[in-house]
């Protein structure tokens, strides 16, 4: 018994060793994209790089998630002042069929003028929602009508776009903004 717990312990020893070497999750975060931003250009996953960036998954229609995480995300911004003027935020659509990209504009752009919308075709916007490891549900109510369930934390990227943790929905604004000075450090 006693050496089956030394080989599992070993084991993991290495896996978190073989983790955190150098090197370790240098490789971006999340999936190759072409969408569109909301004024309609083009945009790939080349905008998550060279700068810290938060991104979040989320839609319009949303009636709590969305609007108070956007909402957080400005009080962010403004919490870190001059300190944030690198840091970056993308808005991702899950709900495609409903957010164009005038839609996604006018609903952000009401709230901060930091976090850029994206959407686009939407299997391509589903095929970067799996990329990124982030659940969505289309959920029928009333009539024709439909809200979509989905992740609620902000995910937030290093610099090369590799994975640095998440922020979750909730989060306390101090703890919220002491990761994101961790993230902008580097």
């Amino acid at each position: 018994m006693l050496a089956l717990v030394l080989v599992i312990a070993g084991a993991l020893g290495y896996l978190a060793l073989d983790w955190l070497k150098p090197g370790s999750g240098e490789k971006p975060y999340g999936g190759d994209f072409a969408l569109v931003d909301q004024n309609g250009q083009p945009i790939t996953q080349e905008a998550l790089r060279g700068h810290p960036t938060m991104v979040f998954f989320g839609f319009t229609h949303c009636p709590e998630i969305c609007p108070t995480t956007l909402f957080e995300m400005s009080q962010w911004f403004e919490a870190l002042g001059d300190e944030g003027k690198e840091l970056r935020a993308y808005f991702f659509t899950v709900d495609p069929e409903r957010d164009t990209p005038q839609l996604l504009g006018g609903y952000i752009s009401g709230v901060s003028d930091r976090v850029i919308g994206i959407t686009g075709d939407p299997e391509k916007v589903w095929a970067n929602a799996k990329a990124f490891g982030i659940y969505w549900k289309k959920v029928p109510t009333s009539g024709d009508d439909y809200t979509m369930d989905h992740t609620a934390s902000v995910i937030l990227l290093k610099n090369d776009g590799s994975f640095f943790g998440t922020i979750a929905f909730g989060e306390a604004k101090d703890s919220a903004v002491a990761k994101l000075r961790r993230l902008i450090a580097g």
